[in-house]
């Protein structure tokens, strides 16, 4: 079938929880029940852009041609809405048999029950994750089920513009620098290249994750947080020190960076010389500019950094084609062929022979770069944390509001961490 776009909607956030909450109807959901001729259509929604959604139709159409009695309907549209769409399809017992989801909704959906544990088909062999790395399935699995099967391994990248600072004879960042070591490595390329040396990443939620880990804490410890508001005092007051150094770019600018979008990102705009992302966004940032970019692991240890499941499919837990979902996601993480056409479009292969063929075959730079830093990142990575519990999105929006707050001198450090404390405890305490 050809893909089609769910229209866009804007809900508020109390309509889309209390829709969530709403009980589901396991029977007769999540898909077209089995014709009599044997013939199985399934549901399959994911959001991307028009790449994306061309290599997704791609291997799901490889997946119809090997098992002709199974179709797909198939819809995907931009991530923003994504999210208030399917929680409207869920609350009206019509959540499709696949979604892509993230750890931001994760542990959300899986705890209100819309998710099926995959655990059974793990253990059965039907769906093989032996080749995933152990700190990505954990990464996956909430209260001791497999909410979602991880689908692209990830990690923290501190991306930079070694274009500009070879020009400007600037040494390079290096993976293993301080925090103080980077912001003051940031100054001194500020002060060469006539370009802030770094965005501030105190609104960046992972960004402070790893600073906290690198402490001994952690953003979450279970359903609490992990974290006291003397810890966000102190992230707040390392990153005023930056700015006053002028270390970072103004507070306008900074808010540029903060937004989600790849195409804003500062080391892109050349408004800064490094940028805070996930390091498969690599190749997407290259796209972006004429300037080589290159990317390291966040300052301080890099063993505190962690394999995060860049997104996952999940199975409607009222689908009437489980067996069936399960083979599909078997088939999309596991099958060479796909693993071809998909490539890190969502991130490094879970499964690392995949990943392996895919890093082979590529003649993306982009690409090869970010399977080589992650790969190398993950030699020393530590025990992944559980995945965030709900709440996790607001939290993570909170920090943006206080963080800004500091950021344009409306609130001291101390007053910014005070407002994000007591907002990020009620968050994933409704």
């Amino acid at each position: 079938m050809t893909a089609s776009r769910f229209p866009r909607r804007r809900l508020l956030s109390g309509l889309v929880a209390g829709m969530l909450a709403l009980p589901l109807a396991l029977g007769g959901c999540g898909g077209e029940e089995s014709k009599d001729d044997g013939k199985v259509e399934l549901s399959f929604f994911w959001w991307g852009a028009e790449a994306r959604a061309q290599l997704t139709e791609q291997a799901l159409a490889l997946y119809t041609a090997k098992h002709p009695e199974v179709t797909f309907k198939k819809t995907w549209q931009a991530n923003q809405g994504y999210f208030d769409k399917l929680a409207t399809l869920t609350a009206g017992g019509d959540a499709p048999d696949i979604f892509q989801i993230d750890d931001n909704y994760l542990a959300e959906y899986a705890t209100r029950n819309v998710t099926l544990d995959l655990a059974e088909y793990q253990k059965s062999g039907k769906l093989d994750t032996t080749k995933f790395p152990e700190g990505l399935l954990t990464y996956g699995t909430v209260d001791g089920k497999l909410a979602g099967l991880p689908f692209g391994e990830n990690t923290q990248g501190l991306v930079y513009n070694q274009t500009k600072l070879e020009a400007a004879k600037v040494a390079l960042p290096t993976t293993g620098q301080t925090w103080e070591q980077h912001i003051a490595w940031a100054k001194d390329a500020a002060a060469k290249t006539g370009v802030p040396g770094t965005m501030d990443p105190s609104a960046d939620y992972k960004a402070f994750w790893v600073w906290l880990r690198q402490t001994g804490k952690e953003l979450y410890n279970g359903k609490e947080l992990g974290f006291t508001q003397a810890d966000v005092q102190a992230w707040f007051e390392l990153w005023k020190g930056a700015r006053d150094a002028k270390a970072t770019p103004t507070a306008d600018v900074i808010h540029e960076g903060n937004a989600t979008d790849v195409s804003k990102q500062l080391v892109v705009t050349g408004k800064a010389l490094t940028s805070w992302v996930w390091a498969n966004q690599m190749p997407e940032l290259q796209k972006n500019t004429k300037d080589q970019l290159a990317v390291i692991a966040y300052p301080g240890d890099a063993s505190k950094q962690w394999p995060r499941a860049s997104m996952y499919f999940s199975v409607f837990r009222g689908s009437e084609h489980k067996d069936t979902a399960a083979d599909v996601l078997n088939f999309l993480a596991n099958d060479p062929e796909v693993g071809k056409i998909l490539g890190t479009d969502r991130g490094l292969p879970s499964n690392t022979d995949i990943r392996a063929d895919v890093a082979a075959s590529t003649d993306n730079p982009s690409m090869k770069q970010t399977i080589e830093v992650v790969a190398e990142l993950a030699k020393n990575f530590g025990p992944a944390p559980t995945v965030p519990p709900a709440g996790h999105s607001t939290v993570r929006s909170e920090l943006i509001k206080a963080a800004e707050e500091a950021q344009y001198g409306r609130a001291t450090p101390a007053q910014a961490a005070e407002k994000f404390f007591t907002a990020a405890q009620a968050a994933i305490k409704k």
